[in-house]
């Protein structure tokens, strides 16, 4: 790479979160190649279909690396571990893992130093990719343990508006949740400051009951707020249920004091405000309610 490259940003799954904090890159000038199972198009991104397209490595500067692992293990580490290993010019190698690695504390807070004890499929799946990556020598490897995100199109109002949303609850359950934005900002922050080896919780200030968020969103929507749903009466999918089995307050710490980030939204409430504004809801008018109710 000559001295007047531009930095390159090679996103090895171009989803949800990959997209906004590319999209941020590029602005700055930063060339983006992504990639994605399907055929995709993204303005201004060398976009190529993986697995299946071989992908320019050579002048990738830094790596963004969503793509979920599986119980075979990490499809990138297995098939690109090494290539990647060898770069001559990777300046940071971002892993985005989850808070589910830490398993269930029955609400506790935990934080980047608390041991990894996962108690579910996918949270033992990204505990050994993490480990996966940790294992290469010399890698300027930075893991950020995300929590539930949401924003603009990934977010409450929706099923509400379909009238299908349901409040369920479970004594004593919070989950931590991220805005799509902070999350962008985070990784931006890393770039900035690299620090090969580090772990970062990314998650906002404020653990909630998932039944309180759906609640306020309804309020913002101006729909009735729906019924609470004993989590033992719910019905829910397999997966879904092993949400609730991990129950934890993530600290962040971390990435204020060492990043020096200053969240966007640091509460579920000014964070729904803006997806709601970003969706166009700020108008939207709720159904009459039928004669006679």
């Amino acid at each position: 790479m000559t001295k007047d490259a531009p930095k390159t940003l090679l996103c090895l799954g171009y989803g949800y979160s990959a997209r906004e904090f590319a999209t941020r890159l590029q602005a700055q000038g930063w060339r983006v190649i992504g990639t994605s199972r399907e055929p995709f198009e993204a303005e201004g991104v060398e976009a190529y279909q993986w697995p299946g397209q071989e992908l320019p490595l050579d002048g990738v500067t830094h790596i963004l690396h969503s793509i979920s692992p599986t119980e075979s293990g990490d499809p990138v580490f297995q098939a690109l571990g090494a290539q990647i290993a060898a770069l001559p010019g990777l300046e940071w190698f971002g892993y985005l893992s989850t808070t589910a690695v830490y398993g269930d504390h029955d609400g506790a807070w935990v934080d980047e130093t608390t041991p990894v004890t996962p108690s579910s499929r996918r949270g033992d799946w990204r505990a050994a990719a993490e480990a996966s990556w940790q294992s290469v020598p010399d890698l300027p490897l930075q893991i950020f343990r995300l929590a539930g995100i949401y924003g603009p199109g990934r977010g409450p109002f929706a099923k509400l508006m379909s009238g299908k949303a349901r409040r369920i609850v479970k004594p004593g359950q919070v989950f931590s949740r991220i805005h799509v934005e902070d999350i962008a900002t985070v990784l931006e922050a890393s770039v900035a400051r690299p620090n090969p080896g580090a772990i970062y919780n990314v998650c906002d200030d404020y653990p909630a009951p998932p039944q309180d968020v759906l609640g306020h969103a309804a309020e913002l929507l101006g729909l009735p707020v729906p019924a609470e749903v004993p989590f033992d009466e719910a019905g829910m999918t397999p997966m879904a249920r092993s949400f609730y089995g991990e129950n934890k307050r993530v600290r962040n710490d971390r990435i204020k004091d060492e990043l020096g980030v200053n969240l966007r939204y640091p509460e579920y409430r000014s964070g729904l405000q803006a997806v709601l504004e970003a969706e166009d809801l700020a108008s939207f008018v709720p159904p009459a309610a039928p004669p006679g109710v």
